[in-house]
């Protein structure tokens, strides 16, 4: 008899930016849309990280991985240029528009 094997949904959500960089480029632009909770801009970098590698953004980016993970952490505070790399390693870019 088959199991079911359960998956994550932050494995689900890391699978799907690997694969599809459209999902990736619309997953971070809702995350810096959230207003009330600016945390999940660091969820949604970290998770996009992972899907690439976070050694090879780390290394990307220009900072030590074991830098990248604290500053993507949940109790992480990275600075505007950190975060600028790290989109930049993974091939985004931040940008700021007319609300």
């Amino acid at each position: 008899m088959k199991r079911n094997t359960s998956v994550s949904h932050d494995e689900t959500v890391i699978r799907r930016l690997r694969q599809d960089p459209d999902f990736a480029v619309e997953y971070l632009k809702a995350a810096l849309e959230d207003e009330h909770e600016p945390r999940v801009l660091l969820i949604a970098l970290r998770q996009l990280a992972q899907a690439r590698g976070i050694a090879k953004v780390a290394k990307a980016a220009g900072v030590e991985r074991e830098s990248l993970y604290r500053a993507l952490s949940s109790r992480g505070n990275p600075r505007l240029s950190t975060l600028v790399a790290v989109a930049k390693a993974v091939g985004l870019r931040l940008t700021v528009e007319a609300a």
